[in-house]
């Protein structure tokens, strides 16, 4: 399913996909390397252009936190970066979300309907000279991905992908049910204190019969600026006891996204049935426990299946 195409192009033009041109992979590679770190992090998303007769801006989200990137793989073609969210006050660690980049590859998981994610081949023409980012929840289950080159005008560092669906985010799907999909646009810059994530969104209702409903478009604006005001030494120690299981957990959904025909999940759209008990046995892990590979397969057992 495809978002309509003047839609599509306005999103394009806003983005600047239009204006990428090939660059070198190493300066790409170090570009994505260039994300590691420690920041200060605003979110910002506004509805901007209302679609859908009669319906009404919803009021502008604004939040933040501290947060540290850290790579977790780092070969010439593929680079993992972990983000984790420290609560100053508590000293308390949410392991967030995850981006994985891939020079040239061969496909991707593509969002195609409730809880379902189809793996797909890249057409040539989108892949030569581009890096694949695809981006993963809280539990390592996948939310989206994009295709896209890096640019490098006037000595400014810019990734942008192309069109790709995505669920609903977090903060919004427990409080909306007028749409359910995001035509998305992503744009990644490094800057001189950080670096930023602009999103190009379009709230889309699909439904059942193929028909779709554009609801909203929205910006959203993440801010990553660098800090050494922070302590993220209880995120990194966190990283250090558990990386090991979260090892053993990406391996189980590679088996389900690193091919056709994808994944299928069988929990709410909070994805809450898996969370809980994975981060239950990452703290189990911290706190110097055993967990047993069987007690991951049995989470996977019991909420994950190949898509149909």
């Amino acid at each position: 399913m495809k978002l309509q195409t003047a839609s599509a192009l306005l999103v394009l033009a806003a983005s600047g996909v239009a204006s990428a041109q090939p660059s070198d992979i190493a300066r790409d590679h170090n570009s994505i390397l260039a994300m590691q770190g420690e920041y200060t992090v605003d979110f910002a998303f506004d509805e901007t252009v209302l679609l859908k007769p009669g319906y009404e801006r919803a009021p502008a989200m604004r939040s933040g936190g501290s947060e540290v990137v850290i790579v977790v793989e780092d070969t010439p073609k593929r680079i993992v970066l972990q983000h984790l969210l420290l609560d100053e006050k508590s000293g308390h660690i949410t392991k967030h979300w995850r981006q994985d980049w891939v020079y040239e590859a061969p496909n991707r998981f593509e969002f195609s309907a409730d809880q379902t994610w189809k793996v797909r081949s890249i057409p040539a023409a989108v892949n030569q000279g581009a890096w694949t980012q695809c981006v993963y929840e809280v539990s390592d289950a996948p939310r989206y991905c994009g295709t896209g080159k890096w640019t490098y005008t006037n000595n400014v560092p810019s990734w942008s992908s192309d069109l790709s669906w995505r669920p609903l985010p977090r903060r919004e799907y427990t409080k909306r049910s007028d749409y359910n999909a995001l035509a998305v646009i992503n744009r990644h810059t490094l800057t001189p204190n950080g670096w930023t994530h602009e999103q190009f969104n379009t709230k889309v209702q699909r439904n059942a019969d193929g028909s779709q409903v554009e609801i909203a478009r929205e910006f959203g604006f993440n801010d990553y600026v660098k800090t050494t005001e922070v302590d993220f030494t209880p995120a990194r120690n966190y990283w250090k006891a558990t990386a090991g299981y979260w090892a053993k957990v990406r391996q189980r959904w590679d088996g389900f996204l690193g091919q056709a025909p994808g994944v299928h999940l069988k929990t709410k759209i909070d994805g809450m049935a898996m969370i809980i008990p994975l981060f239950t046995q990452a703290e189990e892990i911290q706190a110097g426990k055993k967990v047993k590979d069987k007690q991951i397969d049995d989470v996977f057992a019991k909420y994950v299946e190949k898509a149909q």
